[in-house]
């Protein structure tokens, strides 16, 4: 596949870091998401360019379409048997895990005129940079038996690794990935097999769900057959990003970002209280 795409948004370009380890902002699930649209608010504000890494507690992103199962609220109850928070996130159609063994990563570019990046094109620029992460090959197909199944599934030998989703706003457009790394994948496949399962009871749908089968998904550190950590693959896109020609510099919290992120996340409140009802919850701690 050519890289064309992300060389022509990287070289000579500096991305400003942002990472929720340091962000002064509560961890609540929520945070995460409204802090992204806070960034593309300043990056197409200012035409800048933004790096945003952001491991979660135990913590499933819904999308929109999950909440269309039948028996939704019997379903949120397997997040809570397995000790995770639930929120509906505003990218992306179907849910997605997180927590401390997956690195969720936000490319945020300008994207004045809309159409200067074409759909396609955001997922190349992401595909590009994490094939240039590893020494083996990584394909972009989709598997329809993983949860949240997409074009830009990112898999090793046949098993699902990663997946891409992407936000777009007026003049700035995030490209997100999730890559699972380590931890228990096992578990997090089963727990949303059981989750469609549980939403479905048997009947059928006017919206489609996949037929989760936990054996199309692993981590890295199995893909890999060797010792991975999360810090270990921010530094190895950062490096990535680097060797496109890409220069990384610490991100400010600027007043207009901190201004915006109070709007953002009252937004985020709205939109979980309306698609969640009685089952919204801000998670803490």
């Amino acid at each position: 596949m050519s890289k064309r795409h992300i060389k022509s948004i990287s070289q000579n370009t500096t991305f400003e870091l942002y990472d929720a380890q340091t962000m002064p902002m509560e961890d609540n699930g929520i945070s995460h998401f409204a802090l992204v649209d806070s960034l593309m608010n300043e990056a197409g504000r200012h035409k800048k360019s933004m790096l945003h890494f952001w491991p979660t507690k135990n913590l499933v992103f819904l999308g929109m379409q999950d909440t269309k199962l039948p028996y939704f609220s019997d379903a949120l109850a397997i997040f809570e048997e397995n000790k995770y928070d639930y929120i509906v996130r505003n990218s992306g159609g179907l849910g997605v895990v997180s927590d401390q063994g997956i690195l969720n990563i936000s490319l945020i570019i300008p994207n004045e005129d809309m159409d200067d990046i074409s759909i396609d094109d955001g997922y190349e620029i992401m595909y590009s940079l994490v094939q240039d992460m590893f020494d083996v090959p990584v394909d972009a197909v989709e598997i329809p038996d993983s949860y949240c199944p997409g074009d830009f599934d990112l898999s090793i030998n046949g098993q699902k690794i990663s997946g891409i989703s992407q936000r777009r706003r007026s003049g700035a457009l995030a490209i997100m990935l999730y890559l699972s790394i380590e931890g228990n994948q096992n578990q997090r496949s089963h727990m949303m097999k059981d989750f469609y399962e549980e939403g479905l009871k048997g009947e059928s749908s006017r919206w489609h769900f996949p037929d989760v089968n936990p054996d199309v998904m692993v981590n890295l550190d199995e893909a890999l057959d060797c010792p991975v950590t999360v810090e270990k693959m921010q530094k190895n896109l950062i490096d990535s990003l680097e060797s496109f020609g890409g220069h990384i510099k610490k991100g400010e919290y600027t007043p207009d970002i901190l201004s915006d992120y109070e709007r953002e996340e009252e937004n985020m409140v709205k939109r979980n209280q309306r698609m969640l009802g009685d089952n919204f919850k801000i998670c803490r701690g």
